[in-house]
């Protein structure tokens, strides 16, 4: 059975994959195309090489394991009928973007910013516009891995967590689930509201104007979900009322110079980095490398997507 990387994993790791009875071939994301070699593979390890490689000449194709969570980057027109397997990476990425969210809650909180502009003019002054996350309500949009483990680190600076599930069912790290139907409850409460849900047909442009009228003054609004599930019209119109906003993704890619969420004090604009880590290689190779034991060994996958629904 032949597996095709666009991802260099490196050759040690590329062993054990042989080692396991497959044959392995490797191509770069950024040049692969099709050809003889890369059509007779049966399994597509990859990212996004699908702008130079036509999955539908790949006529042996049977599964598809994605290095990254979502996968609205693979063409759905071209997996019709042909019922292959899609696998993402869930819970690849979710540590470091744990840690992401504790990072910009505290900067926020400790007025970090602020701090920086005046060592780079500096600037000597004490600023008492400080606040404690002890005693924080904190709610998370969405109770999968990225939100455990954000929660499961914020529960060290004692405060309560909030979450929001299709069905409200409890979690672990989480004081208290809602089902969608009462996310308001958590908009309203909180003094921190965390996205992390993936984008689908129900959850594009959910968090809106009628979201953020009902949170509190000085509140906390972070999203490192998808940015298509917020609208960020309605996001700047309520903008003053936050003490601090964090975004890593956005509604368009890169971010233009014209987006007003560049100019405003209170917001931070990240590059869709809360990703990244020195340890995303092994981690990212550790569920490939176990989703294909499995497979040869034809047993269930982990991860298994359906990508209509996008989760």
């Amino acid at each position: 059975m032949k597996v095709l990387f666009t991802i260099n994993y490196g050759e040690e790791k590329f062993k054990r994959i042989r080692d396991l009875g497959y044959e392995v071939t490797y191509y770069s994301e950024n040049t692969v195309t099709n050809n003889e070699d890369t059509d007779s593979s049966h399994i597509l390890i990859t990212y996004n090489p699908f702008k130079t490689l036509d999955i539908s000449k790949i006529k042996n194709l049977k599964y598809i394991q994605t290095s990254s969570v979502g996968v609205d980057q693979i063409p759905k027109e071209k997996l019709l009928g042909r019922n292959i397997i899609i696998a993402n990476n869930k819970g690849g990425y979710s540590i470091p973007m744990g840690e992401w969210i504790v990072m910009y809650i505290l900067q926020i909180y400790k007025n970090s910013k602020k701090f920086y502009e005046q060592q780079g003019d500096k600037k000597w002054k004490m600023n008492s516009d400080i606040t404690e996350m002890c005693g924080k309500k904190i709610g998370f949009i969405g109770t999968g891995t990225i939100a455990t483990e954000g929660a499961k680190r914020l529960k060290a600076f004692d405060v309560e967590i909030w979450g929001v599930n299709t069905i409200g069912s409890d979690r672990e790290y989480f004081d208290k689930c809602f089902a969608t139907s009462e996310m308001d409850n958590v908009f309203k409460e909180c003094d921190v509201v965390v996205c992390t849900i993936p984008a689908t047909k129900d959850t594009i442009g959910i968090i809106n104007e009628d979201k953020f009228k009902v949170m509190k003054d000085k509140s906390v609004f972070i999203n490192l979900g998808r940015g298509n599930i917020v609208n960020e019209e309605d996001l700047i119109n309520y903008i003053d009322k936050f003490r601090g906003v964090a975004l890593d993704v956005f509604q368009t890619e890169p971010l233009s110079d014209e987006n007003k969420l560049w100019e405003f004090d209170n917001v931070t604009v990240t590059p869709h980095n809360s990703w990244v880590s020195d340890k995303n290689n092994d981690r990212n190779f550790e569920i490939i490398y176990k989703n294909l034991k499995k497979y040869i060994n034809k047993q269930p996958l982990n991860n298994i997507m359906d990508i209509n629904k996008g989760y």
